[in-house]
């Protein structure tokens, strides 16, 4: 769910990732030569001799010296309560709570921007601002922590100095997509961060076990992050995705295309480039469809929010109620695009329409079996709700349409987002992805 992020508040889970390198193999910073930062305080020379460090890792070079602040953690709290006060994060963490709630990914009682929070303020150590271009480093850091954080927001500050940070961010109702850029900025933060520090571009190789030991490390040390320990799953899970998937795909994009950067016109459009960049982005680009929903036919019905999930929050979906990872890998790894939709049917009815594109109609049939699995073991915690999965064809492509709407509901309600109207002529379109 990364238009609900503030994405450079969420660097603790770098820490922690850097921290599970380190616990196994890999040692900590070392400093050279400086060159000049802009701004004072305390974290002001580190950053300085760090600079070099992060260019060469990057193949970059700062356009103008960094800037480096240093502020109080009442500080760093009062600016987050900004972000999400900004109307645009607000529309973003009412839609999204209603729609994963809907889904099953978050718990029905549960305040997304209080949880939020608490997860994005936790232990935190410092974060880059694309909007004023500093780097903050929160006053009383831990010593060990602060040579990686500051290397980690230098990669930040660096590449906003080529690429607009805040364009990426600004985006609404692209979820897939803002989740596949997100992965490629935090993943070259992590990458580039521990190139800096090991002077080794293969580093992972000294890891028994490669991304999958760093995550589990992560979930042995979560007692010292314990509003992370006791997030929902896909809570824990989308915060962790752009560092470790992130950094394994920007691994495969330095050793593919040395000296090259992964922005502009090459950057991935979906979490299938991320997690299958070798058949989706290197070898083939494997853009996802753009799905276009109709407008409900009954007036009294309005669109609250819409957005994706993409193949990654697929995933999540799946294995919330499967429990099973291998299952829900499977299922989601044929998708071709999705687009669902939260529909207030009356001041207290809502419903909820998801309509996935699959490779293949075996695709989508394996899919539409698993769905049924998670509709059967989710249907008696909501004896008030009916869901119905049924396949459909969109433009020669099949696909899967989910509706959980109120029991009983009439159907001069439901007529808009009903099966029969979905499945007539132009009803339904798909687009590709620019």
């Amino acid at each position: 769910m990364r238009s609900v992020r503030p994405s450079r508040l969420r660097d603790r889970i770098a820490c922690a990732v850097f921290a599970a390198l380190q616990a196994m193999v890999l040692p900590g910073c070392t400093s050279d030569s400086s060159r000049g930062v802009r701004g004072g305080g305390p974290y002001a020379a580190e950053a300085a001799k760090m600079v070099p460090k992060v260019e060469h890792a990057v193949g970059l070079r700062f356009k103008r010296p960094p800037t480096v602040e240093a502020r109080s953690r009442a500080e760093v709290r009062s600016f987050l309560e900004r972000q999400f006060g900004d109307a645009r994060a607000a529309r973003e963490l009412a839609g999204t709570e209603v729609a994963y709630k809907l889904f099953g990914l978050l718990p029905d009682t549960l305040d997304l921007r209080a949880e939020l929070e608490r997860l994005l303020t936790e232990q935190i150590v410092g974060f880059y601002d694309p909007a004023t271009k500093v780097l903050y480093v929160v006053d009383s850091a831990p010593e060990g922590q602060v040579s990686t954080v500051i290397a980690h927001e230098l990669v930040h500050a660096l590449q906003d100095q080529y690429v607009n940070l805040d364009s990426i961010q600004a985006l609404e109702g692209e979820n897939d997509r803002q989740s596949a850029a997100e992965a490629v900025i935090e993943g070259q933060a992590v990458y580039d961060q521990l190139v800096a520090a090991t002077g080794n571009p293969d580093f992972l190789s000294l890891i028994p076990g490669g991304w999958d030991a760093v995550r589990e490390q992560i979930r042995q040390n979560q007692g010292s992050m314990p509003a992370f320990a006791n997030a929902p799953m896909v809570l824990q899970e989308s915060l962790i995705f752009p560092y470790l998937n992130g950094a394994e795909f920007m691994r495969r994009f330095a050793a593919r295309e040395p000296g090259q950067q992964p922005y502009g016109a090459r950057m991935p459009v979906s979490t299938k480039q991320i997690l299958h960049s070798e058949t989706a982005y290197f070898d083939h680009p494997d853009l996802p469809l753009r799905i276009t929903l109709p407008p409900p036919a009954d007036a009294r019905v309005t669109v609250r929010y819409s957005n994706t999930l993409g193949e990654f929050e697929t995933r999540l979906f799946l294995y919330q109620y499967l429990g099973d990872q291998n299952a829900a890998v499977r299922g989601a790894a044929a998708w071709e695009g999705d687009r669902y939709e939260v529909l207030d049917l009356s001041p207290r009815e809502r419903a909820l329409v998801w309509v996935t594109v699959w490779d293949s109609p075996v695709d989508a049939g394996q899919f539409r079996e698993l769905v049924l699995q998670v509709a059967s073991r989710r249907g008696p915690g909501h004896p008030n709700r009916t869901v119905s999965i049924a396949p459909l064809e969109i433009q020669g492509r099949p696909a899967i349409v989910y509706i959980d709407a109120p029991t009983g509901i009439s159907r001069s309600a439901l007529i808009g987002i009903s099966r029969s109207a979905l499945l007539a002529p132009g009803r339904v379109t798909l687009t590709a992805v620019p």
